[in-house]
């Protein structure tokens, strides 16, 4: 039996530890972000619109301390930046562009560690942010940069009902009637995502909604 010295054997038990440590910590933040991502479900669509504001401050309070614990994994800064996405939309006016701005800046965070965006999600989101915020000098808002992250969206994930849904309604927007009923269609005809078919369901039935208005 061949015996390792002893250095070998401490850097071995300090590696085991090490990793033994490094899986604890994404376990822990992994049912964290579960129970984020359930919550937020639950929020948008089965709430009220006058009790969501709150309950999303909350959500984005607890997304932001686990994202300074865990700087460095990219699908908790997408879903931080899709919570205070959200809860800026719900707050309005003037006091929701800071918010706006802060999930941006970890939307594209997001993106410098994950090319794909989770799976699409941060182009799809920002999008939106860029859509639906004041342009310069009072905010960030670009329908070039929206059209960009939507097309973007599009490409990674072609067959998701939020991608095509939000892509059709800028669209619609921009009186690109013919595009916009392309992606709608698409939108019906797409693929819920897992842990987001509540919310994929009703972006399906707007999708809809929004062909028989068209």
């Amino acid at each position: 039996m061949r015996v390792l010295p002893v250095s070998r054997l401490l850097m071995t038990a300090a590696l085991s530890g090490t990793l033994a440590l490094a899986s604890i910590t994404a376990t822990a933040y992994e049912s964290e972000l579960f129970s984020l991502k359930n919550r937020w479900e639950h929020t948008m669509s089965d709430l009220p619109a006058n009790q969501r504001e709150s309950t999303l401050k909350t959500l984005s309070e607890e997304a932001t301390a686990l994202v300074s614990e865990n700087p460095d994994q990219a699908e908790l800064l997408v879903w931080q930046g899709i919570i205070l996405a959200s809860y800026a939309r719900e707050r309005g006016g003037l006091g929701a562009l800071g918010i706006a701005g802060d999930a941006r800046d970890a939307l594209e965070r997001a993106i410098a560690l994950d090319p794909q965006g989770g799976n699409g999600s941060a182009y799809v989101t920002l999008g939106a942010l860029y859509d639906n915020v004041p342009g310069r000098p009072i905010s960030f808002g670009s329908s070039d940069k929206a059209r960009q992250m939507f097309q973007r969206a599009v490409e990674v994930r072609p067959d998701g009902i939020d991608v095509n849904y939000y892509y059709a309604e800028f669209l619609l927007e921009e009186g690109d009637t013919q595009a916009a009923r392309e992606h709608a269609e698409r939108a019906v005809n797409g693929t819920p995502r897992a842990q987001r078919e509540l919310s994929d369901e009703a972006l399906r039935r707007d999708a809809q909604a929004m062909l028989s208005r068209m």
